[in-house]
């Protein structure tokens, strides 16, 4: 494929790309990354894209991917500086704080332990506060997949941690 056929066929799906990533990656910086990475990715196998019989949904998994990849990324980072470097919270606020921090660890270690399609729509759901439609047209699902997925997400969210809960007490 060369460059002309490249920009005829991927180039119209810049805005579908951006939406899709904006609503993953929650950040309009990060999700111009994403896109940008992917058209990368894409234009690197634009010799054996060429049977691709959707690019739209083929662009829109990439994307996908390609996000998730950073989600986890981004979780995986330790934090490498010294202990009076860290913000500090202020000392009436300080342990509702904490709470909240470990709540946050606890529900991202929960999720992370999902499958990738429930991680994805139950970000877009819950966190984002996508529509059906949205998540629908984002990940190329069938409403009844998205419910499904979302309704087996959250009940395996519920599980563990009910029994993270239950472990620590």
């Amino acid at each position: 494929m060369n460059a002309s056929e490249f920009k005829k066929q991927f180039l119209p799906l810049n805005a579908s790309l951006y939406r899709t990533a904006f609503l993953l990656m929650g950040n309009e910086d990060d999700a111009k990354d994403v896109v940008q990475d992917a058209y990368l990715k894409l234009w690197k196998m634009r010799d054996s894209i060429t049977s691709v019989d959707n690019p739209q949904a083929y662009c829109a998994t990439i994307v996908r991917n390609l996000c998730i990849d950073r989600h986890r990324a981004a979780s995986l980072q330790v934090v490498d500086k010294p202990p009076e470097e860290l913000p500090l919270a202020g000392d009436d606020s300080a342990s509702r704080r904490i709470e909240r921090n470990e709540t946050a660890q606890m529900l991202n270690r929960c999720l992370a332990r999902l499958p990738a399609q429930q991680q994805q729509v139950i970000r877009l759901r819950d966190i984002s506060g996508c529509s059906m439609q949205e998540i629908e047209k984002a990940t190329g699902l069938s409403a009844v997949n998205v419910r499904v997925l979302l309704s087996r997400a959250r009940k395996s969210l519920r599980d563990q941690i009910q029994n993270t809960r239950f472990q620590s007490s």
